[in-house]
């Protein structure tokens, strides 16, 4: 029978476009699960905000993600929707709102050089992400 063990990561954001490393926090939601083989999955509650996974160790990737995001998708480009934030939909449903990861030997499998971001788009704000760790 499989385990599962869910929970809420709280996020701060400081600003409207932001790219927050939340790796650290997710691994150790991991190891005080307990659980040694299995996944965890990544979901984002909000409209205007999404999860990835890139490179953590030079920032000026997450700073081109940002700028070419709002490059596509530029603020107030005559948007049907008028809060102000139509930019922030389309970039969430662009990046997406769940990641799966892999977990093997109480870790998560990701890359050398990978890291897991909470990315917002309408900050700042205070933000959730569901974790939900399965065997």
């Amino acid at each position: 029978m499989s385990t599962i063990k869910k929970t809420v990561l709280d996020v701060s954001t400081h600003s409207r476009n932001e790219f927050v490393d939340i790796t650290r926090e997710v691994s150790n939601l991991v190891e005080e699960c307990g659980i040694k083989d299995g996944s965890v999955i990544l979901y984002v509650p909000h409209t205007t905000a999404a999860v990835t996974i890139n490179e953590n160790y030079d920032p000026s990737v997450r700073a081109d993600i940002i700028n070419k995001l709002s490059e596509l998708v530029p603020p107030n480009a005559g948007y049907e929707h008028l809060e102000g934030n139509a930019d922030s939909h389309i970039k969430s449903t662009l990046v997406g709102v769940y990641e799966v990861i892999p977990v093997e030997n109480g870790r998560l499998q990701l890359g050398r050089w990978q890291g897991i971001f909470f990315c917002e788009f309408d900050g700042p704000r205070s933000r959730r992400l569901v974790v939900q760790v399965r065997d």
